[in-house]
């Protein structure tokens, strides 16, 4: 029998939610949903915090930082601290809070993290380099209907099911 805090969303009633939350994102704000970006400016924020003379002359970073400009007054950046906060506060409401690293028998803790993390930063250089995250792609430019988004997602679907084969042991 299922425990009362093991329960999750019905994942239509989710996907509704977030085609919700996405529209009035595109309303309120005049653009989509993403998070690569926040990311950016934070990483911007600390390089302009411990050298603020190179965030001035490098052209990347000076877009962003440098002078009057603060890299963390972007909606991105608050975006990405209410989903942080909203799941908090959603895993305690639903008594799932606990510290646990999630893995198949086969792998330890450490080999799950040192993969997770692997993992984390190649799809966070790969978004610097596409100007945007999976999330930004997805989300908002398939809602768009935007062709390159389409040809992403499949790409990205059809990627992620042939490199599962080679860690699929990993988890069963």
């Amino acid at each position: 029998m299922e425990s009362e805090s093991q329960k999750y969303w019905s994942p239509y009633a989710a996907g509704v939610a977030l085609g919700l939350i996405l529209l009035l994102t595109f309303v309120l704000m005049g653009r989509g949903l993403g998070a690569s970006g926040a990311m950016m400016r934070s990483v911007t924020w600390a390089v302009d915090t411990v050298s603020p003379a190179h965030v001035d002359s490098n052209p990347y970073f000076s877009k962003y930082a440098g002078g009057d400009k603060n890299p963390l007054s972007n909606w991105l950046v608050f975006e990405v601290i209410g989903v942080f906060f909203g799941g908090l506060l959603s895993g305690m409401l639903a008594k799932r809070m606990r510290l646990q690293v999630e893995h198949g028998p086969r792998i330890t803790d450490k080999g799950r993290l040192v993969l997770a993390l692997t993992g984390g930063a190649i799809m966070g250089f790969g978004a610097r380099l596409a100007l945007g995250c999976t999330s930004g792609q997805a989300l908002t430019g398939g809602a768009t209907m935007a062709v390159g988004s389409w040809v992403f997602m499949l790409t990205m679907f059809a990627a992620a099911f042939g490199v599962a084969w080679f860690f699929r042991k990993q988890w069963i």
